[in-house]
């Protein structure tokens, strides 16, 4: 068995690539697993909020302990879609030694824009570019080597080779199971799908990429240029 810890920010194709991975017949997946744990923390105000508190579990040990344990028998692959900023301080990352720890990382510009079209109010935090780059640090630290990192853009650019080149890295095969999937909502989806999944749900395939021609908003300039700092980080160790 192995376990696929993949760490993104929102606005990026996270959710494409978990059914990316749940296109294969080898792979279990889960959505956001800390997501409820992270909202009832905070005061952020998702939609859905009350809801994925009730009914999710809010208990971070026990999510922990089942990202670990919890598996499909018929499954080799058990792939986690996480968001970094749900990995509060207050939750104990022992648990992410025994899995793979990778990085999916967009260019900041796509994210702000397409971000400030669903939040009146975007900050460092709900981007998460400065949780991913910690944990970045913190796997590098207990793994001993760099984890693999993968650019949203390269893979809407040529995801057969992208997802080959990092699965080898992986150590998995590559599956042409991978490269598309049958439009609708998924039992795996978690109950925020409603809210956020609307264009994946229509989907068949990752999207071909283009390229914004928006600016980002003025108020945002500043949080940007912070955000490309981080982003250039990790974007010199990504798989191309």
């Amino acid at each position: 068995m192995i376990r696929i810890a993949m760490w993104s920010g929102p606005r990026n194709i996270s959710t494409a690539m978990m059914r990316s991975w749940e296109s294969r017949s080898d792979t279990f997946v889960i959505d956001e697993p800390f997501y409820p744990y992270y909202l009832s923390k905070t005061d952020v105000d998702h939609p859905g909020r009350k809801e994925i508190i009730e009914e999710g579990e809010i208990d971070d040990s026990i999510v922990a302990d089942g990202l670990i344990s919890d598996t499909e028998l018929d499954c080799s692959i058990h792939y986690q879609k996480h968001i970094t900023h749900h990995l509060l301080p207050s939750i104990d990352r022992k648990w992410m030694e025994n899995v793979v720890n990778c990085f999916l990382i967009r260019d900041p510009k796509d994210m702000i824009i397409s971000y400030s079209k669903v939040h009146p109010n975007l900050s460092m935090h709900l981007l998460g570019l400065e949780e991913q780059y910690d944990i970045f640090e913190y796997v590098k630290k207990i793994s001993g080597e760099v984890p693999p990192v993968i650019d949203a853009k390269d893979v809407l650019l040529n995801p057969r080779e992208i997802l080959g080149k990092f699965c080898e890295r992986i150590g998995v095969v590559f599956s042409e199971e991978m490269l598309s999937w049958s439009k609708g909502q998924r039992d795996t989806d978690g109950i925020w799908a409603e809210y956020w999944y609307k264009n994946v749900i229509n989907s068949t395939g990752f999207n071909s990429y283009r390229k914004k021609q928006e600016v980002i908003p003025g108020k945002y300039m500043e949080l940007y240029e912070n955000c490309s700092e981080i982003y250039d980080m990790l974007h010199k160790y990504r798989i191309q």
